[in-house]
């Protein structure tokens, strides 16, 4: 990348937020601390109106703005790949959002990107596993769920739980979302619970932001590993053959995947699960190429899976 490139990917940089630290520009660029101050010192000297706070990094004043933003066709044709995985993997909140977005990103490309956008998005298509949809269930708190992240306010909300068919009331602090197994997840502190919890986005009911703010309890990752060992879900730790690992390679990401260490011939792997009932009925489709480190409840489980087994093709 040229100079003059850099200079104008700077800029924009230094407009994507509050603050940017040198080291981040640095970083980004892989360009010397001693290059950085040199490539800001010649945005000044152009009249771009660059502030800077001690120890915290540089920004752009309040009233000054870039002219509309060009994009090239790789970057052109990635928003088009994000917008067909946005298209199937979030609510409707999301969707019309991002897509009026599109429109505005799209109105100041040349003709010939846009026409050959319009021919990659009839290109590419994200399958998804199918899914039941249920009238109870609205699936468009999405963004209403970014706003209270941003803003940290309570929300509040009925939760159904699948496992148990129960439906009950929740008032919780936001921290994150995570998506895994195929859905959204609401990380959040539980005041009823009074501890972490983990909530499918797409069994929420009724949610309302309430005008209650909060202090996060502790970092987002600090909390994921606090929820990762909470009361809700059970970490499981297997064996599983490395010649059948590679069959189940998408499969154990709807399972609560977390990580594997490789075992030589065995791949160790972790998960966190809501039910070991379920879980164990999926051990049942891998037969002997599986072995189980912990919880001994597991074993248990799998020990009554196979007496069921047995006493069903015996008869």
């Amino acid at each position: 990348m040229n100079r003059i490139d850099r200079l104008t990917a700077i800029l924009i940089q230094l407009q994507s937020k509050k603050l940017i630290t040198a080291q981040e520009i640095a970083d980004r660029f892989e360009i010397s601390l001693r290059t950085v101050y040199r490539d800001v010192r010649a945005l000044e000297e152009a009249g771009v109106p660059i502030g800077a706070e001690a120890g915290k990094g540089y920004f752009i004043m309040d009233g000054y703005h870039l002219p509309p933003v060009m994009f090239s066709t790789e970057e052109a044709n990635a928003l088009v790949l994000g917008a067909k995985l946005i298209e199937g993997q979030t609510d409707l909140s999301i969707k019309q959002h991002f897509s009026e977005a599109m429109l505005k990103i799209k109105s100041v490309l040349k003709s010939g990107q846009k026409e050959e956008l319009t021919r990659l998005e009839e290109q590419i298509r994200v399958n998804q596993s199918p899914s039941i949809t249920d009238e109870s269930f609205p699936n468009n708190f999405m963004a209403t769920i970014q706003k209270a992240l941003t803003r940290k306010q309570l929300l509040r909300f009925k939760y159904y739980s699948n496992y148990n068919g129960a439906m009950s009331e929740r008032e919780v602090e936001p921290m994150g979302l995570v998506f895994y197994g195929n859905s959204w997840h609401l990380l959040a502190y539980c005041r009823i619970r009074e501890a972490p919890r983990d909530f499918r986005v797409d069994r929420l009911v009724k949610l309302e932001v309430l005008p209650d703010s909060f202090e996060p309890r502790a970092p987002l990752s600090e909390f994921l590993n606090q929820l990762m060992h909470g009361t809700e879900l059970d970490e499981v730790v297997i064996q599983v053959q490395r010649k059948i690992a590679r069959y189940i390679v998408n499969q154990k990401f709807y399972q609560g995947f977390v990580s594997e260490e490789d075992k030589g011939d065995w791949l160790e792997m972790k998960f966190l699960v809501p039910s070991l009932d379920f879980f164990s009925r999926w051990l049942v489709s891998l037969g002997d190429a599986v072995r189980i480190i912990s919880p001994n409840k597991l074993l248990l489980i799998m020990q009554e899976r196979a007496r069921e087994l047995q006493a069903n093709y015996s008869a």
